[in-house]
């Protein structure tokens, strides 16, 4: 039944109506013979049976291939109901075959409508009423393994991708609305801070209550809060360029990724942290964008070291499908906050505003993801944060 069920909806059509053109025929035999017994018994109420026979066998002896059947009566002979079922088997003998065809034919396909199109097509119409009335919470079960069950398939698929695309759409929603929260809140306090310098210097600058020392101070302290809002300007014109870049694929051996990193920790390397470096890969070669690995892991090492108390380590795995970076250092680690880390202007110290937006972790974590990977942040056992970068092969 398995084997039936599965069947392709040409074989399974051609399999329908051969058993029924071989049940038609088996069973217009029977009806035809039937008719032919029916019409001879009321025939013989028409006829001196003894007198046929005798006819019979006077026509035997000069003609050995002359019977025929018994004569039909004339219908004037005949009452009119024996006449009725006389023309009755007549019509059965000559048409039963055609209107046993035509009604197996119809029943054959009745059949394989509802036994192939009739479950899978009111899937896809229950499918399609709720994807068109935005509910995505439903998953198709028709399984046989034939074209509508294809078809079925492919159509899950489509919800399921429409159903992750739609929670990246609001996942994209709430991060926009949670950047639009920060970006007001990062631009409204440098200009807080600047415009209350400016208040106080021009309030008490003029009468001498504030000296030439604390004037300069104040104004120091004003050109840092415009250093940061520079700072802060410039990666978010970093972020708006995220979306428009297009990823450069290249070949990457690991020997030639250990060379990268080597100089990124020379540019990196200070405040006397150690730094260790391991690349492990394949003889083979990764294809992806090296701007953008090195952009990531530049953003994780400059995390790293910021947090670092003596030691910073940076492994490598390569393959010829996937690249993984891992930074760990020997800080005090995330804390019960590893799950926002990866989020715009996620700060562990208020004072670090001060010194960077914020942003890169999440910028690190939009690359991986643009990059076919993700970014996975965590405490590690031994102590500290380990931020690892994974990137898909591109092409």
């Amino acid at each position: 039944m398995d084997k039936i069920r599965n069947l392709s909806l040409r074989k399974t059509i051609l399999l329908y109506l051969t058993v029924s053109l071989v049940c038609t025929f088996f069973l217009s035999a029977v009806i035809a013979k039937t008719a032919s017994e029916v019409q001879e018994k009321i025939w013989w109420k028409y006829m001196d049976e003894e007198q046929y026979w005798e006819a019979v066998e006077a026509e035997q002896e000069l003609y050995p291939y002359y019977w025929d059947g018994i004569p039909r009566p004339d219908a004037g002979e005949m009452s009119a109901w024996d006449y009725r079922i006389s023309e009755l088997c007549d019509f059965l003998q000559t048409y039963g075959v055609l209107v046993l065809a035509i009604a197996g034919s119809g029943i054959s396909v009745l059949l394989f409508y509802r036994n192939k199109l009739k479950k899978p097509l009111a899937e896809l119409e229950q499918a399609s009423a709720k994807i068109a009335g935005n509910d995505l919470d439903f998953q198709i079960t028709y399984e046989n393994q034939d074209e509508m069950g294809h078809l079925c398939l492919e159509f899950e698929r489509m919800r399921a991708e429409l159903a992750q695309n739609e929670q990246a759409m609001w996942r994209m929603v709430e991060e926009e609305r949670a950047l639009r929260a920060a970006v007001s809140h990062d631009i409204r306090s440098p200009l807080a801070i600047l415009k209350g310098y400016q208040e106080m210097l021009l309030e008490f600058l003029p009468d001498g209550t504030i000296g030439t020392e604390q004037a300069v101070e104040m104004l120091e302290e004003s050109r840092k809060q415009i250093e940061r809002m520079d700072t802060f300007v410039e990666t978010m014109q970093k972020m708006s360029s995220l979306e428009q870049r297009k990823l450069e694929p290249e070949q990457i051996t690991a020997e030639a990724l250990e060379k990268e990193l080597q100089a990124e920790l020379a540019v990196l390397a200070g405040n006397g942290k150690q730094i260790s470096l391991e690349v492990l890969g394949t003889s083979g070669f990764f294809c992806g964008d090296k701007e953008v690995i090195l952009e990531v892991t530049e953003n994780l090492l400059s995390n790293a070291l910021r947090y670092a108390k003596e030691r910073v380590e940076v492994r490598g795995t390569l393959t010829a499908f996937e690249l993984r970076i891992c930074v760990q250092d020997d800080g005090e680690g995330f804390g019960e906050e590893v799950e926002k880390v990866t989020k715009a202007f996620y700060q562990q110290n208020v004072k670090d505003s001060l010194k960077h937006a914020g942003l890169g972790m999440y910028l690190s974590r939009l690359y991986c993801e643009k990059h076919g990977g993700k970014l996975l942040a965590e405490n590690s056992e031994t102590g500290g944060a380990a931020v690892t970068a994974v990137f898909r092969r591109l092409g």
